[in-house]
């Protein structure tokens, strides 16, 4: 069912930048260009399409400091829409992005939007090793900037370590694989099960960066190729943001796809979306083995598309890291065995993770996989910092079976923030306590150098802490299990320490 305002996706492209010199490469400004170009082409109408864009949105750039990127862009591609944006950082943007234009598009609001992101950090750092001046654009003055702007930690958080996804997604891990009663040896063969699925699509995909398809045992075995960097991951299990890569999609509706020329078998429909954030603050989350704004926007989405998970044929979850993955296919219901791939770009691992803008790739892979088996659907999950924002939609070739609508989930994301988590207290007394998770960190020839734990006091209050800087002790901490082990909490004066009772290495 579809009418003149129904809001699609008529074009998509994807470009992969590898093996340029500094100099001779093409800033994210102009991969942005280029990928816009592509997606006139996939649209069928590559002449004028660009010049009638009224809606300009631009995900947040991490390697260069633009200025106004929205406005360079478009002077570059010489549009001039009415309305353009630039986005706050997070994951969760390009399907946020893809969600508040198609209910702009069904509006009235917006005619022919531009959705589109790039990052060239490969770039940027070679260029930074080499000496090389990088003479790209700036200015442009400052864009419109929407999107959630909260930082991803708090400063209690930071002073434990807490603030990079390197450091904090094996939080998550490690809480789930205590869950999951396995053993240390056993959890790491199922991610690098998991993890090889994953690399299988991305050696398909001429997009990826990597395209070697590992085994299972290559991902998951610490080497001096593949250090661990957050225990229990070792590197090829990490997103890898170090990919000059850029994708970009057009969305208009209905009536206007016909008035420009669309064919029809370009067409894409958004059958349902869904947003939502979990308790904003790592530390104050629920527990460390679900999300429950990744359950209530994929619900909303079902719900929106009227159909149920097991009417999704394609799946692309977000897939930074492990973690990420099987919380997110848990909260969705879908199936927890070991059968098939995740994603349909090959992941931020072995695909690349390009800052803010990976969905955006995994949107235009949707939109193909949609488009070759019309009857089929995709789903798309997207999400920001650590676990924390969250955004789906759905996907199908053709029109669903009703009309397109955004609802008023704000009593639902209060519910959220309302949902019980135990109190973190930041200095806790001296005394006896549990680990409820933890990593340990190491340095970059693999030595471990930090460990992080989340922990409960015997009254059930939470609270954060490191071990000592101990080689032996922290080689010993990530050699068993240490999720409910006991120990002992002192604070400091900016950090409080936990000492671990009789941590001793495996036999």
């Amino acid at each position: 069912m579809s009418d003149d305002r129904t809001p699609i996706l008529v074009g998509a492209g994807q470009l992969t930048q590898r093996d340029v010199e500094p100099r001779e490469a093409l800033e994210p400004l102009a991969m942005m260009a280029e990928v816009a170009r592509r997606a006139c082409e996939d649209a069928r109408v590559g002449v004028g399409l660009l010049e009638r864009v009224d809606d300009l949105r631009v995900v947040n750039i991490f390697c260069w400091a633009y200025g106004n990127a929205p406005r360079l862009l478009a002077e570059r591609l010489g549009m001039h829409p009415a309305h353009a944006v630039y986005t706050t950082l997070g994951g969760n943007t390009p399907q946020w992005l893809v969600n508040r234009t198609a209910a702009r598009i069904a509006a009235g609001e917006t005619r022919l939007a531009l959705l589109v992101g790039a990052e060239a950090v490969r770039t940027v750092l070679r260029a930074q090793k080499t000496g090389t001046a990088l003479a790209w654009a700036h200015g442009g003055g400052d864009p419109v900037v929407v999107g959630d702007a909260r930082d991803g930690q708090s400063a209690h958080e930071a002073a434990h370590g807490m603030t990079m996804p390197v450091r904090v997604y094996p939080l998550f891990e490690n809480a789930l694989r205590a869950a999951a009663g396995r053993s240390l040896a056993e959890h790491q063969a199922h991610l690098g099960r998991l993890c090889a699925r994953m690399a299988a699509v991305a050696a398909d995909n001429p997009h990826a960066w990597f395209r070697d398809r590992p085994t299972a045992e290559q991902i998951a075995t610490p080497s001096p190729s593949n250090r661990l960097i957050g225990f229990p991951y070792p590197k090829r299990m990490n997103a890898i943001i170090e990919v000059d890569q850029a994708a970009g999609v057009l969305m208009t509706s209905v009536a206007e796809a016909r008035a420009l020329g669309i064919p029809q078998e370009r067409w894409v429909y958004l059958w349902g979306c869904g947003e939502a954030h979990d308790r904003w603050l790592v530390s104050d989350r629920v527990d460390f083995t679900s999300s429950p704004a990744i359950r209530e926007a994929g619900r909303q989405a079902l719900e929106a598309a009227g159909v149920g998970i097991d009417r999704i044929q394609h799946v692309e979850l977000y897939s930074c890291f492990p973690s990420a993955v099987q919380i997110g296919r848990a909260m969705l219901g879908l199936p927890a065995d070991d059968a098939g791939p995740l994603t349909l770009t090959g992941g931020l691992p072995y695909f690349g993770g390009p800052g803010n803008n990976y969905s955006m790739h995994g949107i235009a892979e949707a939109m193909a996989r949609v488009r070759a088996a019309r009857g089929s659907l995709a789903v798309v999950t997207a999400l920001g910092w650590y676990l924390t924002k969250h955004a789906v939609g759905i996907y199908g070739g053709t029109p669903p079976g009703r009309p397109f609508a955004c609802a008023d989930v704000s009593a639902r994301q209060r519910a959220l923030d309302a949902e019980s988590a135990p109190p973190l207290v930041e200095r806790p007394p001296a005394g006896p306590a549990t680990i409820e998770t933890y990593t340990v960190l190491h340095d970059r020839e693999g030595a471990p150098e930090r460990g992080i734990v989340v922990g409960r006091l015997d009254d059930g209050r939470r609270f954060l802490a490191n071990t000592p800087r101990d080689r032996a002790l922290l080689e010993a901490f990530a050699a068993r299990e240490q999720v409910g082990a006991p120990g002992q909490v002192r604070p400091g004066d900016e950090r409080t320490l936990f000492e671990p009772a009789g941590c001793r290495a495996a036999v």
